[in-house]
């Protein structure tokens, strides 16, 4: 078994999970560097959401490891995980979750109270966090009177408040309308540098993966490497006069063999290829 990087505050190695059969993560490896945004893109169903879930220690991988600051997660009891999430981690659903119990400055405090923090200075954080996020308004409302974007918002905010080591957001702006991303997006990268958090973030939007540091990408439970190919190269033979064959008569027929046809194309077409790595 071999430890991991100095710099990766995450790393994965050779990760295999199936579900009921069917493989999800086929030999995925990665690291992900202290402080780094990374965007983990693929379309829906490639994997994604299973590797943030393994990544955080919600799941534990048929094969492979992970490690999280230079400790083992894959050989933690389930309660060292739980504890490992609850002081370390933060994690953003795709839909919001909240307590409907609860206001939502006390469903954004809830993970500090959780932590042992004071219910005054869990409640000063939590304003602060909503305020950042555009819904301090909503603050003493519950789940059911807000909206599923002003909801949303409140599931960030709950995720940030705690200063976590690391947060894993999984479609974190799926609910949001598209005018309601960037700023929402920008909140989040720009709180996450200025206070040293590491953020794993899923996404199938080219737009939120360019926020992030790097990106890589899934298909099929693979990682998957794009190869630029260089562009085919332009025919240098002079076209192909088409004279008539006698006066009056008709045109020799065209070559389709031959450059400069009618119906193909004459510029230079660039080329891409996609690799499955492990």
């Amino acid at each position: 078994m071999a430890a991991p990087p100095d710099n990766d505050v995450l790393w994965a190695r050779a990760l295999h999970v199936t579900h009921n059969g069917s493989p999800a993560l086929t030999g995925v490896s990665l690291g992900v560097r202290e402080g780094e945004i990374l965007a983990v893109g693929g379309p829906r169903g490639s994997g994604k959401t299973t590797l943030l879930r393994c990544l955080s220690g919600q799941l534990t991988a048929q094969e492979g490891e992970v490690w999280f600051d230079s400790t083992p997660v894959h050989t933690m009891s389930p309660r060292r995980r739980e504890r490992l999430r609850r002081d370390r981690f933060g994690w953003i659903d795709p839909a919001p979750v909240l307590v409907p119990e609860l206001t939502a400055w006390e469903n954004a405090a809830l993970l500090l109270m959780l932590r042992g923090v004071s219910r005054r200075r869990a409640k000063t954080t939590a304003l602060e966090w909503l305020d950042r996020l555009d819904v301090g308004g909503c603050a003493r409302k519950r789940p059911y009177a807000l909206l599923q974007a002003e909801r949303q918002r409140v599931a960030i905010a709950r995720a940030l408040a705690p200063a976590p080591s690391v947060i894993f957001a999984d479609e974190p702006t799926a609910p949001l309308h598209r005018a309601d991303r960037a700023q929402v997006l920008r909140t989040l990268t720009a709180a996450a540098r200025s206070h040293g958090i590491t953020v794993v973030l899923a996404t199938h939007d080219a737009d939120t993966a360019a926020l992030a540091d790097r990106t890589v990408s899934l298909l099929d439970g693979r990682r998957v490497d794009t190869v630029h190919l260089p562009p085919l190269a332009e025919s240098t033979e002079p076209t192909r006069s088409r004279e008539p064959s006698g006066p009056g008569g008709p045109s020799a027929a065209p070559d389709p063999s031959q450059p400069g046809q009618p119906g193909e194309p004459t510029e230079t077409e660039g080329r891409a290829a996609c690799s499955l790595s492990a």
